[in-house]
C-alpha cells in the first residue's frame, strides 16, 4: 500500500434518507451537476455504496463529518482498497 495512496469518502445505503434528499447533498456540498449527483445516488442506492469524494486522508475526514451532519451514513479508505 503506497503512503501517498488517495484517500476515497463512501457514502452507504441507508433506510432513512429518501433518494431525491441524497442526489440534493451531493450536489449542495460537493457542487456535482444534477446528472451526476443522481447517477451517484442510485449508484448508492443499486449497489449499497458510491465513491463520492477522493483526496488526502484530512480532506476525506472533512467530507465525512460532513457527510454525517448531513445525516448519510459515510466512511473512508484509501482508493486502493475501495
Amino acid at each position: 500500500m503506497a503512503a501517498d495512496s488517495p484517500w476515497v469518502t463512501l457514502v452507504w445505503n441507508d433506510p432513512v434518507n429518501l433518494m431525491s434528499y441524497v442526489a440534493y447533498v451531493f450536489e449542495s456540498y460537493f457542487g456535482y451537476p444534477t446528472s451526476r449527483a443522481n447517477e451517484l445516488m442510485l449508484q448508492v442506492h443499486h449497489e449499497g455504496r458510491a465513491a463520492v469524494s477522493t483526496g488526502t486522508r484530512e480532506r476525506m475526514e472533512v467530507d465525512v463529518q460532513a457527510m454525517h451532519g448531513f445525516g448519510l451514513w459515510a466512511t473512508m479508505q484509501r482508493s486502493d482498497e475501495a
